[in-house]
């Protein structure tokens, strides 16, 4: 009886601390996703090496939660809270203290799978993490639409293609096909962030371009002369910028395109 409570207390408590970094992580920027299996990747020690975890270590608020459920996990926490399960071997009160940590386990699962549950621990955590993060944090995957058919592209530009040697203002990109360019990687790693119309793509460079996926594989395949896809992507974003109007026909257009 005190192994099978013990195994409960174990799990109950270890969903309710893996639950509490998904929420610390989610708040950081992370998609519920990746913040839930690396919270879990985190706690358990199972040392999973991916893209996600390297954006982890970049940013103060996320290694601190990070490092808070690796010390948890390895310290043994839970374990020990649950080997007090055993200590329990007064026959006069076993009864009632049984009884007792069993409601409190079931109340640990309710609150590890509980919706509500995140929307009051969401605004402590917001507090925590406020002194690293002094900017509004956005879950990206739900912001840039990424579960739909947006997508953020990675394009590497070689000789002979239709983005090398243009100035970003003349490939109207943005106003014309819909496609944002976030950053420019030249050939020898220097990054330029967010850049303006002035700035040239050269070949060797790597884009990092946000819109439409279908559009951005046509872009990264795109040759040098192909104007005639330019003229098609333009007439396909018209299109699209037209059933948005129908939607929203106060929208301006200067939020559609521009």
């Amino acid at each position: 009886m005190y192994a099978l409570v013990s195994l409960i207390v174990i799990i109950s408590l270890s969903m309710l601390v893996v639950r509490t970094g998904t929420v610390a992580l989610t708040m950081t920027g992370l998609s519920q996703e990746v913040a839930s299996f690396q919270s879990l990747s985190a706690y358990s020690g199972a040392g999973f090496t991916t893209d996600e975890a390297e954006e982890i270590t970049a940013y103060p608020s996320r290694r601190r939660t990070v490092k808070m459920l690796m010390r948890l996990g390895n310290v043994g926490l839970v374990t020990t809270i649950a080997s007090l399960v055993i200590s329990l071997t007064d026959p006069v009160t076993r009864s009632r203290r049984l009884v007792l940590l069993v409601a409190a386990c079931l109340v640990l699962l309710a609150l590890a799978r509980s919706t509500w549950f995140n929307e009051l621990l969401t605004p402590v955590i917001e507090r925590a993490l406020s002194r690293s993060a002094r900017f509004r944090l956005r879950d990206y995957t739900g912001l840039l639409n990424l579960d739909r058919e947006y997508r953020v592209a990675d394009i590497a530009v070689d000789e002979g293609e239709w983005l090398a040697g243009e100035r970003l203002g003349d490939l109207e990109l943005r106003s014309a096909e819909g496609v944002t360019i976030l950053g420019i990687e030249r050939d020898d790693g220097t990054y330029i962030g967010a850049p303006s119309g002035e700035h040239r793509i050269h070949s060797g460079d790597r884009v990092i371009a946000y819109g439409q996926e279908e559009r951005l594989r046509e872009l990264a395949d795109r040759a040098e002369d192909d104007d005639a896809a330019h003229e098609a992507a333009k007439r396909a974003h018209d299109r699209q910028v037209d059933q948005e109007r129908d939607l929203d026909p106060k929208r301006p257009l200067s939020a559609i395109g521009e």
